[in-house]
């Protein structure tokens, strides 16, 4: 009884000191008086703490990319993630280019921009909805609240990161982005596409560049624009504002094509942005005049890791005057041979219908009119109207082309020649 009322004495007491204790402390965090975390820890320094053992640095998001590329992929067919886009008018043009274009590994958005009647907007979507191959696989995909698209203003750039954001929301399963528009028009099929670069490293990104701005340093790096499809549901054309600006100082301004295969990695960087270049840039490109031609180039040789990965091509035949005009010539049957010639995986551009296109699917693609390219994917009666095996794989002679093509431009990239300079 001794011992038990001797406990009961002390007890209360203890509970009392404790209470008092944790009530001083907390007033003086409250106060600030405990400023920081490394304080708070030192007062309990002295106890066990797996916790505290086991943690590792901080990792910061900007690191990300010093950290080097993703491990390469397990060998295997690669996959592509393409964007077509249209305006008024480009509702066949858009619809034949996905038809000589599909594959059922890959991924499809397609865009008619706000200028296109709805009329033609609603076609498009329901000429999906209603392709019984589309509906089996679920790879194409129509953005139906159109954006507004200005060729030269920074809208063009919107849209493709607008398709970028959707290509990767819908699936992880794509290598490369692919962007191209209703005039363009594949050289090689699919299969030859596939064929070419299995081999290549993935993070590879095809973007024709130069740092060499010549008349476009004066004409377009620094007058400001305004593109009033960021605001005007109406398309017009973008006009100049003043005063002009100086060119850049704290990064360097490349220019290139607008048409470009890019690798999933750097596409995952413009979009989510794990440091603020992508940002920084797209927010100067706003005011830029054909900002298509120079946001994605700056950005890319910018930043170091991604420069290296650079492979200065934008695998397409295009026919410019020289020096180059807004738009290049458009191309018709006279041209083939000079296609051909080039390697190229793609043309443009191209009139709707035009011989050229028939003559290319007669002896390049092997497509039957209103019919998907053959491959060795196709099955069923008619000819690919079913899926058969996606996997098998039967390249042409187009893929012997653009393997030459290719493997020179990669070989270049490797030892780092005519790479962002």
């Amino acid at each position: 009884m001794g011992s038990a009322n001797m406990e009961k004495k002390w007890l209360f007491p203890l509970v009392i000191s404790s209470v008092i204790c944790v009530f001083l402390l907390a007033t003086s965090l409250n106060l600030g008086l405990v400023s920081s975390r490394h304080a708070i820890n030192s007062i309990f320094s002295f106890f066990p703490s797996r916790v505290v053992a086991n943690q590792s640095s901080p990792a910061f998001a900007e690191n990300i990319v010093s950290q080097g590329p993703p491990p390469p992929s397990v060998p295997g067919i690669p996959r592509f993630a393409y964007l077509i886009s249209g305006s008024k008018g480009d509702l066949e043009k858009l619809w034949r280019t996905l038809q000589a274009l599909y594959h059922p590994l890959n991924q499809y958005v397609l865009h008619l921009d706000l200028e296109s009647p709805i009329a033609e907007r609603l076609e498009l979507a329901s000429r999906v909805d209603n392709e019984t191959m589309f509906n089996t696989v679920g790879n194409v995909f129509v953005i139906k609240k159109a954006n507004m698209v200005t060729y030269r203003g920074p809208t063009m750039v919107a849209n493709t990161l607008h398709a970028c954001a959707i290509l990767l929301r819908r699936s992880k399963d794509w290598d490369w982005f692919i962007n191209l528009s209703a005039s363009d028009y594949p050289l090689v099929t699919q299969d030859d596409l596939f064929h070419t670069f299995s081999p290549l490293n993935r993070n590879l990104n095809f973007i024709e560049h130069t740092s060499q701005l010549g008349w476009k340093e004066e004409k377009r790096a620094m007058p400001l624009i305004l593109d009033p499809g960021l605001y005007s549901s109406k398309k017009q054309d973008v006009f100049w504002v003043t005063p002009r600006r100086t060119l850049p100082t704290s990064f360097k301004l490349f220019t290139g094509s607008a048409w470009m295969v890019l690798s999933r990695w750097f596409v995952e960087y413009c979009v989510w942005g794990w440091d603020n270049l992508p940002r920084t840039l797209l927010m100067y490109y706003t005011n830029f005049v054909s900002s298509p031609e120079g946001y994605f180039h700056t950005v890319i040789c910018n930043e170091p890791e991604f420069a290296k990965t650079a492979v200065n091509h934008d695998l397409h035949y295009i026919s410019w005057d020289i020096p180059p005009k807004q738009h290049p010539h458009t191309l018709n049957i006279n041209d083939t041979n000079k296609m051909i010639a080039s390697g190229a995986a793609f043309a443009r551009k191209f009139k709707h219908d035009d011989p050229a296109l028939d003559k290319i699917d007669k002896d390049l693609l092997r497509r039957r009119k209103g019919s998907f390219t053959p491959g060795g994917w196709c099955a069923g009666k008619p000819k690919c109207s079913r899926v058969g095996n996606p996997n098998k794989i039967k390249p042409g002679p187009g893929a012997e082309r653009l393997r030459r093509l290719v493997g020179r431009l990669s070989l270049t990239a490797k030892f780092g020649q005519n790479q962002c300079k």
